[in-house]
């Protein structure tokens, strides 16, 4: 039977995809954006565009309101909607910081206790939180970025155990490098903060060798992330974690089996 879905972050890159994958799939998708003008043409696969930002709780009670009254379930939360705040951690303003952590933990957290009564009374449930590589390990100037990941990963794991008994599950997914718009707004980012800095020398060689050459292009299509997502979200058994794109595993390994020094100085190789 097809399931009742909501997917956040969906104007764009693996949300887009996963979102029409799903669609295709014959399940029920709600797709959330900011930019409701971009979700427009996902009509034509059925689904139902939704012009949502989750940092307002109106805009979430909102959609999820739409749901139950128009479907009478929500099966899967999928928590894709998030951005990387790129810096020196000294330079960045702590409004600029919170906001991070507003898009990528709290706007997730307040819509998942949104579903939760709804799942516990249905008698299951799936949220699905889309993580990082970075919310296990870490690269220059990306203090807030991974903060939010590594925090969103712990958030998720203690939310499994607790809803488990209810027969809700929790998953995570831990994307590498991705060919997405998520490089163009990191790149937005440091450019925003490469002025009069004390780290003008490292940060100038962070952006050349973000912008070298294959950089980006050596990144995963988002439409392989997609089909991780609909195994995340669909499978009956689905896996803790799913780590996939380029990079992620290398990289994972590497600080899980070397320690942070041998990985520091693979940092220091790659970015200057």
């Amino acid at each position: 039977m097809g399931k009742v879905i909501l997917i956040t972050g969906a104007s764009s890159g693996m949300g887009r995809e996963a979102a029409v994958l799903l669609a295709r799939k014959g399940h029920t998708v709600y797709a959330g954006a900011r930019r409701i003008n971009r979700l427009q043409d996902l009509a034509q696969y059925g689904i139902a565009p939704v012009e949502m930002d989750v940092t307002k709780h109106q805009d979430n009670r909102q959609t999820v309101d739409r749901i139950m009254e128009g479907e009478g379930r929500i099966d899967v939360l999928i928590n894709n909607a998030g951005f990387g705040l790129y810096g020196p951690m000294e330079d960045i303003p702590l409004d600029d910081a919170r906001y991070q952590f507003e898009v990528n933990l709290f706007g997730p957290a307040h819509l998942t206790q949104l579903v939760l009564p709804h799942m516990r009374r249905q008698g299951s449930g799936r949220i699905v939180n889309i993580s990082s590589m970075g919310g296990k390990i870490f690269t220059p100037f990306g203090a807030w970025y991974h903060a939010t990941k590594h925090a969103l990963e712990g958030w998720s794991d203690c939310l499994r155990i607790e809803a488990a008994p209810h027969n809700i599950q929790v998953v995570l997914i831990e994307p590498g490098l991705i060919k997405t718009e998520f490089g163009q707004v990191l790149g937005a980012g440091l450019g925003k903060y490469n002025g009069d800095t004390a780290y003008k020398a490292q940060l100038e060689a962070f952006i050349k060798a973000m912008s070298a050459p294959g950089a980006q292009e050596g990144g995963t299509e988002a439409k392989v992330l997609a089909e991780v997502f609909v195994e995340a979200a669909t499978t009956a058994k689905p896996c803790r974690r799913y780590v996939k794109g380029a990079l992620a595993r290398p990289f994972l390994l590497i600080r899980k089996w070397f320690g942070d020094g041998v990985y520091e100085s693979v940092l220091r190789r790659v970015f200057g």
